[in-house]
């Protein structure tokens, strides 16, 4: 016959124990949301007691209620209250790495919100890990262009961006570094290269102006960033750009030409060159009135008409070498001139002074 087993309370104290396993730190533990308050969270872990949530740790952006289920990590497994030191922060951000590792690896885009910027970009949390998005990965859209490198205006631009959700691409991460670098221009390059090549020279394009500096106007057309020259603004000299258009505008512009990741534009090509009617007018051997616009060490330029620049070569200034255009003209003043040559070709009209005394 058998025997029955006799249990002891030893044996009832050791298989509690055991059930009831013992914290450690660094250990990941799931658990209930008890309360929240404005500098802890308290969370159920059952037979493991409760466990303290310091609102550092919670996590950026963290939104909890009662109820919530939460992963946990242990950083301190018995405090003097009782309650476990646990921080959800961490536990996130581990569970972060791996899944940044994945998102690496597949290059699969992800979204993100930015919590706020710097001169040098955005800062952004993804999954609990804390990275960058630098100005230099933003998309032709959000790129900040601005005149003279402007930094205050950088800054506006950026911190426009900070709260919108943005489509990036992981673009290098090191754990132990702990850097997590993203971009923009990656999640999209894709799709521009198909848009690329759907574009060809002489197409109008519609873009919005997203930069405004001395030497041209940055467009965004559909991703892809476009570049109107000064020279190719207007058909008349163009001295400052902001004269012509302002960031947010939306403008059409010629492609002129396709470069490797860049449109180069032209606004003033959409319409005839007003020169080419205009310079009919002026025939070799006529006289014009026209107003001086520059000196310059070898001769002055001349208005004519509205589109038609001439010039006053130093030769027709007199005998030598040491004339001074400077001493014979004025800035903006009006003389009669005589046209001496009429080069359609190269867009070239020669004056003398109509007054000039021959030897």
């Amino acid at each position: 016959m058998a025997t029955k087993a006799t249990i002891t309370m030893d044996d009832l104290l050791a298989s509690s124990e055991a059930e009831v396993k013992q914290l450690t730190a660094g250990e990941v533990i799931t658990g209930k949301v008890l309360s929240v308050r404005k500098h802890e969270v308290l969370i159920d872990l059952g037979a493991q007691g409760v466990g303290y949530v310091p609102r550092r740790e919670v996590g950026f952006s963290r939104a909890l209620k009662e109820g919530d289920e939460v992963t946990a990590s242990v950083v301190d497994p018995e405090l003097e209250n009782g309650y476990s030191l646990l921080s959800l922060r961490k536990a996130a951000k581990d569970r972060g790495w791996e899944e940044v590792a994945v998102k690496l690896e597949s290059g699969e885009i992800i979204e993100v919100t930015p919590y706020d910027a710097n001169r040098g970009g955005l800062l952004v949390e993804y999954e609990g890990v804390r990275g960058f998005l630098p100005v230099s990965q933003l998309s032709a859209e959000h790129y900040p262009r601005v005149g003279g490198s402007d930094k205050d205006e950088i800054l506006q631009r950026l911190n426009s961006l900070v709260g919108q959700a943005l489509k990036v691409r992981i673009l290098d991460s090191d754990r132990k570094a702990n850097k997590l670098i993203f971009s923009e221009k990656e999640a999209i390059k894709d799709g521009l290269a198909e848009r690329f090549e759907k574009l060809k020279v002489g197409d109008v394009v519609t873009g919005v102006v997203t930069g405004v500096v001395d030497f041209g106007v940055f467009v965004n057309v559909e991703g892809i960033e476009g570049l109107v020259h000064i020279s190719e603004i207007s058909w008349e000299r163009v001295n400052n750009p902001s004269d012509y258009v302002k960031v947010g505008q939306t403008i059409e512009a010629k492609i002129i030409s396709i470069d490797k990741d860049r449109l180069s534009l032209s606004i003033k090509q959409l319409t005839q060159d007003p020169w080419l009617d205009e310079v009919e007018q002026f025939k070799p051997g006529s006289s014009v009135e026209g107003t001086v616009t520059r000196i310059t060490p070898f001769g002055a330029f001349v208005q004519i008409s509205p589109a038609v620049e001439a010039l006053v070569h130093i030769s027709e200034l007199g005998d030598g070498n040491d004339v001074d255009p400077e001493k014979v003209f004025t800035l903006n003043e009006r003389k009669t001139f005589k046209v001496l040559d009429v080069d359609k070709e190269n867009r070239k009209i020669s004056l003398s002074l109509a007054d000039k005394k021959k030897k």
